[in-house]
C-alpha cells in the first residue's frame, strides 16, 4: 500500500496516443494499435515496451461488471486512525493488502484518515467483512456509506492527446 512519490513522465503526443488507446482497448492488435496513432507496427510496439519499462504502463486487465459475477454492493468505508504512529500506519497497511473485498485504499486530508472502496456481494457478506476488519484493527471511527447506484465507472485517465507535448 506505499505508494513512492512517483515523478510526472514526459510523454509526447504519440505516446499519449497510444495510453489513450489501450485504456479503452487493451486487448487492441499492434497492427490496430499502431493505424490509430499513425505509426508503423514496430515503433508503436518499441513505445509500448518503453512505457511498460517506465512503469508508466503498470498492468492490462479484462474489466468485469461486478454486479453480473454477483458482487452488487460497493461500500466506501472512511476510518479515522486510532493513531497516527508508525506502527499503527505499518498494521494497516498489512491488514488493509488482506482483504480481496478492498478494491481501493486512499490516505486523505480532512476529517477521515482512509477511504476504502469495498465491494461484496450484500448486506451480510459486508457486515461480515466489516466485523471482521473492526476486531482487527483498532480504530477511533468507522463509517460506511453504501453506494444506491453507480453512475459512471472507467479506469481511463483524462490523457491530453492534443497537445505537442505533455509531463503526465
Amino acid at each position: 500500500m506505499t505508494a513512492s512519490p512517483a515523478r510526472a513522465t514526459p510523454l509526447d503526443r504519440i505516446d499519449r496516443k497510444i495510453l489513450h488507446e489501450l485504456m479503452r482497448d487493451a486487448t487492441v492488435s499492434v497492427a490496430q494499435l499502431a493505424e490509430r496513432v499513425g505509426l508503423s507496427q514496430t515503433p508503436c510496439w518499441k513505445r509500448v515496451q518503453k512505457l511498460e519499462a517506465g512503469g508508466v504502463i503498470v498492468g492490462r486487465v479484462a474489466l468485469i461488471d461486478p454486479v453480473r459475477i454477483g458482487l452488487g454492493l460497493s461500500v466506501f468505508v472512511e476510518i479515522e486512525a486510532a493513531d497516527h504512529t508508525p506502527e499503527w500506519r505499518a498494521t494497516f497497511a498489512t491488514l488493509v493488502s488482506e482483504y480481496a473485498e478492498i478494491l481501493e485504499v486512499h490516505r486523505m486530508a480532512g476529517e477521515v484518515d482512509y477511504m476504502l472502496k469495498v465491494i461484496v456481494s450484500d448486506m451480510e457478506a459486508f457486515d461480515i467483512f466489516y466485523l471482521d476488519l473492526t476486531s482487527r484493527l483498532s480504530c477511533r471511527n468507522v463509517t460506511s456509506k453504501f453506494s444506491m447506484e453507480r453512475m459512471k465507472a472507467t479506469t481511463a485517465l483524462p490523457i491530453d492527446i492534443a497537445s505537442a507535448w505533455h509531463a503526465v
